[in-house]
């Protein structure tokens, strides 16, 4: 047994709190514990998001979270505890905890929708000492990590779920051409997944560090939109007879970027629109070139436990790499400054030459003695 899985005495943890817009507070809060058919984890890392960075910034989220409330939901650690009924886990567990769990049983359960389900039950919590998994994620999402890998690779199984649902629900096929539009962690992801699948990637991204880490995880091309008067040319420009490519991911959540999605892909192509915008944004798109184009267009949210279960098996098979999406490292007390590196873009970090993709919050009561 691990250090981290002895039995848990204190009454209290270090926690971020979130209250409002840009209001995310450390506070001591007490220590979960464990209900029937509950795990509570020890954290060893917490993983930065894209979504985390909205909910921060907006104060709130319709559908995950509305403060006050714990905060985080990429997370891997030790289970410290566990409750009545639990049979898949012991204390000592190295696990990996998803951040949602489907019902199984309504409309869209039953149409292998998960995504989609109509009680999908999400939890908050990451960034902090302790996290409470609720019954119905630590049965369905809740995975065993081997030895070998490290925790705070584990924890992007979630953002890598989604980046990989969005790739495979543009069924793709090997050899087709890809245009992916956003550098942002999972823009990259998508890139990187559908490189590994023999796609032929064209990345469409604004900043300069972007640039070489797109190369770095399999780009074929990559256009910086900051150097290109027309990125939707210098995309068609790269594809035979310049028709366009197979598909088009967008992975921005702008209007603009939508409209330059469809008119990157070829007749008969897909888009899919996975970046997701605020409520009340709207798009104006041609309807002639729909018809005529016989485009497929779609929309991709979230993942499944299947899904996840891909995601986590492409990370341990050592073909993702992992290491290039962790540019940071802080511990708890300076998840203000992490998230304020952010919105700045943090270009004075550690690793990628300043392209800050997702920062690694080690809880003190951890440090670094949970990661291999």
């Amino acid at each position: 047994m691990t250090p981290l899985a002895e039995t848990v005495t204190a009454e209290t943890m270090t926690a971020a709190v979130l209250y409002g817009k840009e209001d995310v507070r450390i506070e001591q809060v007490p220590v979960p514990r464990a209900a029937p058919g509950e795990i509570i984890i020890r954290v060893a890392a917490a993983l930065t998001c894209g979504t985390d960075l909205k909910v921060f910034r907006r104060g709130y989220h319709a559908r995950m979270i509305q403060p006050p409330a714990l905060f985080g939901h990429e997370v891997a650690g030790i289970v410290s505890e566990i409750g009545a009924g639990v049979r898949d886990f012991v204390p000592g567990d190295r696990v990996v905890a998803l951040n949602s769990a489907p019902c199984g049983a309504c409309y869209w359960c039953q149409r292998d929708q998960e995504n989609l389900c109509a009680d999908l039950l999400f939890n908050n919590g990451a960034y902090a000492e302790y996290i409470r998994i609720p019954a119905r994620i630590a049965a369905k999402n809740a995975l065993r990590v081997p030895a070998d890998v490290s925790l705070e690779h584990a924890a992007l199984t979630e953002p890598l779920a989604c980046a990989l649902h969005g790739f495979e629900d543009s069924n793709p096929r090997a050899g087709d051409a890809i245009a992916v539009i956003g550098g942002g962690p999972l823009g990259l992801m998508i890139m990187h997944v559908a490189a590994l699948a023999g796609c032929h990637v064209i990345a469409v991204v604004k900043h300069d560090a972007q640039v070489e880490v797109a190369r770095a995880l399999g780009a074929s091309y990559v256009i910086q939109t900051t150097e290109t008067e027309d990125a939707v040319a210098a995309v068609r420009s790269l594809t035979a007879e310049g028709r366009g490519v197979d598909i088009a991911i967008e992975a921005v959540a702008l209007p603009e970027t939508w409209q330059q999605a469809v008119a990157m892909a070829r007749n008969g192509g897909t888009v899919n629109f996975f970046g997701g915008p605020a409520a009340g944004t709207e798009v104006r798109l041609d309807t002639n070139r729909l018809h005529y184009g016989d485009l497929t267009l779609k929309a991709t949210f979230h993942h499944t436990p299947a899904i996840c279960r891909r995601a986590f098996a492409l990370i341990c098979s050592g073909q993702f790499q992992a290491s290039r999406f962790i540019t940071g490292h802080a511990p708890l007390g300076e998840l203000n400054q992490a998230f304020a590196q952010l919105l700045n873009r943090g270009y004075q970090v550690e690793g990628n030459h300043g392209n800050l993709i997702k920062t690694a919050i080690l809880p003190a009561v951890c440090g670094t003695e949970a990661l291999p």
